[in-house]
């Protein structure tokens, strides 16, 4: 069992090492082995070493009275007992149990060893007990393991000394009462109590530094009580930990007995519940509650400085923003640019819709969908992406064996791109890139390497370079084949190294024995871009939604987000960001891996960062500059949706940064909510995402830029009161700007747009008829998107059949603050909601000039118009046009045109509008 078990590891260490040696990252993985054995056999030799140095002194001590042969009397009956035959092997058996666990547990914790080992310099000191940052997250977290451990075995030694103890009392002790422990026994339960006792004052020392990050209600980090009461109190505990232990040692030689070591206790016991309960209770109540804000302030300050700083809000650029209800503060014409790339697919809809129409086999997959910006015929526009990729899992269940699995259906092919806003007649995606094999309709983007061999859902290890022919794609009856032609994997070779790979495989019934895997071929493994960069740098958080990006080149990267996180930040309050409960993170490193080799770089995006500045010390090959990311990849860096939820979390109470407002909760803020579904597509009010928009920031005097945006409401209630947009171009990447709406009146949120949508009779009843007629409703994201000084609105709206779920386009829905206008294409909704102002301006055509009328020449009067001017229709006209409008509102409605009838009642609107207008003037 020990060979297989040594074999069996032995064949994990040699694939793991062919694998980091593949990726070109043997360094990594040899220093992460050779610390994992080093901790391993440190801790575990030096644990068995201290227990067996400690048993050994025992029975020195206590010498062959412990452990000679007696007899005991249990129910009246003697029994013969030889403790010897006991003892030394269960010593033996402890030390090694706890060196093997302590041996597991010290390897498993090697990012504590590394980051210590390799720590960067920090400046910043906390303002309690002055200890640099470094400290808290480097220092600290490896003494708190060093003093557990010891504390450990000097807590299983101190249980040893009072078991030789209780041996060395008469033999009769089970049957009468024990006599008064001889004096050598109380020395030596002394010795073992005093380094107990010396531990635990270290123990108890580190202790203090926790409550600088400790969540309270109101705010985080240490408290008035704390810092003046609770952490002298423990520093005097660790004193009289000391003295204690000195105590102690006094008792192993003077012999006084139990009294002694009784009061050596009591000492630190009074102390702890003194000072750590008793005074703070007392100053909490009566000293800091009658006056909480006035004791409390600095620390709030403290509270609310290093928690922006931990998330990264400290650099965050504040502007107010108007939010006007005026036609005129959108400038229309002049933010044509970000109207044309207002994003009308919702992923979810286009995601049902590319499964339909571009899968084109049952194993073809688009497990996400994504927006990026592209130049598309010299503009910069908005695109959804989403790659097309392979599961075996979904081939029919006889074409389910190794051949087909493992060395023909190896990749995923090609990916499709549509404008965000683009849309067929028919309601369906505009393409810019589809098919197999891959078109694509501009010339500004070209897929020369279209084959996904890395990706989302490439879970299986393949043989590449075999005999057998790859399939690539379906093309009409036939299908076409191809050979990789990459630098992947790991070579097969010769017929050792083959069985050695089928063994570490577990293809041991297969690979050894086929004919079409030749030494030149390759095995892919860890083919599943989070295995891979799990597997490369287990130490960083990885961002759950992957991208995928086309280079100039025609090549498919997959590009990701790593982060640096921590849970022990000075005064910084702990937020969940996925499963893991943090007070700082940073988006330090961009993961760029290529679909088709699986090459992997890392770049390195914050060099302010301390942990990544220590992981680069640790991993110098591992890690690059970002200056040295190709330019093509370096235009589609996004700004992290995980990063700007937490940042949008904490920025929403920890914006204000007065003591006073903060502590009173006066203004909070919440993440803007929306109508979503659920799993069962129920509705339900959900934080809106964060989105991308491709736009014209206000008061930005240049081109559209690519940013991610997450509005805000006040807590409890549904109006908007500002928007955060973190920037994702050129120099300005990583910038987040807060905009502010006024205070002095109400902006609506995307719940009161909701309710306004719902309460239109037109779009309720054709949103109920729909939903009757085997199909149902299926409506976007709610998108608030700031143009000029005001806001728009835009929902998507799309029917979705319950035989054939593929959304189509139905409806678009627009709004400002006080308009709502809705049609069947986006067009047409703005034409609803602006008329003619919808409209492209176009330059005006110049006239003659007129010539001047002599000195003195009466001016031609114009001719009256008969029943009004010749620029205003009469009451009769504008009576005649409203009845007209009403009737022909009502046909397009009973034909179910309820884009072009919303059009027609808004004009018949303002025909009523002026005619109460002209009609006032007459009177």
């Amino acid at each position: 069992m020990l060979l297989l078990i040594v074999l069996s590891r032995g064949l994990a260490i040699y694939l793991s090492a062919a694998w980091f040696s593949s990726l070109g990252f043997s360094a990594v993985y040899w220093y992460i082995f050779k610390l994992k054995v080093g901790l391993f056999l440190a801790f575990a030799i030096a644990t068995v070493l201290l227990l067996r140095t400690a048993f050994w002194l025992l029975e020195r001590a206590f010498a062959s009275q412990t452990l000679e042969k007696r007899t005991i009397v249990v129910n009246n009956q003697p029994i013969q007992f030889a403790p010897e035959r006991f003892v030394r092997p269960l010593g033996w058996i402890l030390a090694v149990l706890f060196g093997f666990f302590y041996g597991l547990a010290m390897k498993a914790d090697w990012q504590t060893f590394a980051l210590y080992f390799n720590r960067a310099t920090t400046a910043t000191p906390d303002p309690i007990f002055q200890k640099p940052l470094g400290f808290y997250l480097f220092s600290l977290p490896l003494y708190d393991l060093i003093s557990g451990w010891l504390i450990t075995l000097a807590f299983v030694v101190l249980c040893a000394s009072i078991v030789y103890s209780l041996l060395t009392l008469p033999q009769k002790v089970l049957k009468v009462a024990a006599r008064n422990a001889t004096s050598k026994t109380f020395s030596v339960v002394s010795l073992a109590l005093a380094v107990f006792l010396l531990l635990l004052s270290w123990r108890t020392y580190l202790s203090r530094f926790p409550y600088l990050w400790e969540d309270h209600q109101t705010f985080s980090g240490v408290t008035f009580t704390e810092a003046k009461y609770l952490l002298p109190a423990l520093y005097l505990v660790c004193i009289a930990l000391l003295i204690a232990a000195a105590i102690s040692v006094l008792n192993a030689f003077t012999k006084r007995g139990l009294r002694l070591l009784l009061v050596a206790l009591a000492i630190p016991v009074t102390v702890y519940v003194v000072g750590v309960f008793i005074v703070p209770a007392y100053v909490t109540s009566f000293i800091v509650k009658p006056n909480e804000l006035g004791r409390e302030t600095p620390y709030i300050e403290q509270n609310i400085a290093w928690t922006r700083r931990a998330f990264g809000l400290e650099q965050l650029e504040l502007r107010e923003f108007p939010a006007e209800n005026s036609v005129e503060a959108l400038d229309l014409n002049a933010n044509r640019a970000t109207l044309e790339n207002i994003r009308l697919w919702d992923w979810h809809a286009l995601q049902d819709t590319l499964k339909q129409i571009q899968a084109i086999r049952t194993y073809y997959d688009f497990p996400d969908v994504d927006v990026d910006r592209y130049s598309i015929d010299g503009s910069i526009r908005q695109m959804m992406i989403a790659a097309r990729e392979i599961n075996v899992k979904n081939l029919p269940e006889s074409s389910r064996n190794w051949i087909n699995e493992k060395l023909i259906y190896t990749h995923g092919y090609g990916l499709t791109m549509n404008t965000a806003n683009g849309f067929t007649p028919e309601g369906m995606p505009r393409f810019v890139v589809s098919d197999m094999p891959v078109q694509s309709s501009s010339k500004d983007v070209k897929v020369a390497r279209p084959e996904i061999y890395y990706g989302q859902e490439t879970n299986t290890d393949v043989y590449v370079k075999t005999r057998q022919k790859e399939f690539d794609y379906p093309q009409g009856e036939t299908n076409t084949y191809t050979s990789y032609q990459g630098s992947g994997g790991i070579g097969i070779g010769g017929r050792a190294r083959r069985t050695l790979l089928a063994w570490a495989l577990g293809d041991l019934s297969k690979l050894p024995f086929s004919d079409d895997v030749m030494p030149e071929s390759r095995v892919l493994i860890h083919r599943n871009i989070r295995e891979l960069v799990n597997g490369l740098a287990p130490f960083l958080i990885y961002d759950n939604d992957p991208y995928i990006v086309v280079t100039s080149e025609g090549r498919l990267f997959w590009m990701m987000d790593a982060f640096t996180e921590s849970s022990s930040y000075p005064y910084s309050r702990h937020h969940d960001v996925g499963a893991n409960n943090i007070n700082y993170i940073r988006n330090s490193v961009k993961v760029v891996i290529d679909a088709y080799n699986g090459t992997t770089h890392f770049y390195i995006f914050d060099n302010q960062d301390p942990l990544i500045a220590t992981y680069r010390a640790a991993f110098p090959t591992l890690f690059e500059d970002a200056s040295r990311m190709p330019a093509d990849l370096r235009a589609h860096v996004r700004y992290p949706e995980t990063l700007i939820r937490v940042q949008g979390e904490v920025f929403g109470l920890y914006h204000t940064q007065s003591p006073k407002v903060f502590f009173q909760r006066e203004d909070v803020w919440n993440v803007a909510q929306q109508v979503g579904l659920d799993d069962q597509n129920r509705k339900q009010v959900q934080a809106i995402d964060p989105y991308f928009v491709l736009m014209q920031l206000p008061g930005e005097q240049t081109h559209n830029e690519f940013v991610l945006i997450l509005p805000f409401t006040p807590a409890g209630r549904n109006n908007l009161i500002g928007w955060m947009a973190g920037r994702c171009d050129g120099d300005n990447y990583g910038k987040l700007l807060i905009y502010n709406f006024p205070k002095s009146r109400l902006i609506d949120g995307p719940l009161q747009i909701e309710a306004r949508i719902d309460q239109n009779s037109q779009l309720s009843s054709q949103f109920t008829l729909w939903n009757q007629q085997g199909s149902h409703v299926l409506r976007g994201h709610l998108l608030v998107i700031p143009i000029g000084r005001s806001l728009l609105y835009v929902e998507p709206i799309y029917l979705k059949a319950e035989s054939s779920p593929m959304p189509e386009l139905r409806l678009v829905v627009l709004a400002t603050q006080d308009r709502l206008g809705y049609g069947q294409t986006f067009d047409e909704a703005m034409t609803s909601l602006f008329g003619d102002l919808a409209r492209p301006a176009t330059a005006e055509k110049t006239e003659p000039p007129k010539e001047k009328p002599t000195e003195g020449a009466a001016k031609p009067a114009a001719p009256p118009a008969p029943g009004g001017s010749p620029d205003q229709p009469s009451v009769e006209q504008l009576i005649n046009k409203a009845v007209q409008e009403f009737e022909e509102y009502q046909r397009l409605t009973s034909q179910g045109k309820l884009g072009e009838a919303g059009q027609k009642l808004e004009q018949h609107k303002r025909t009523l509008e002026e005619l109460k207008r002209v009609s006032g003037k007459k009177q």
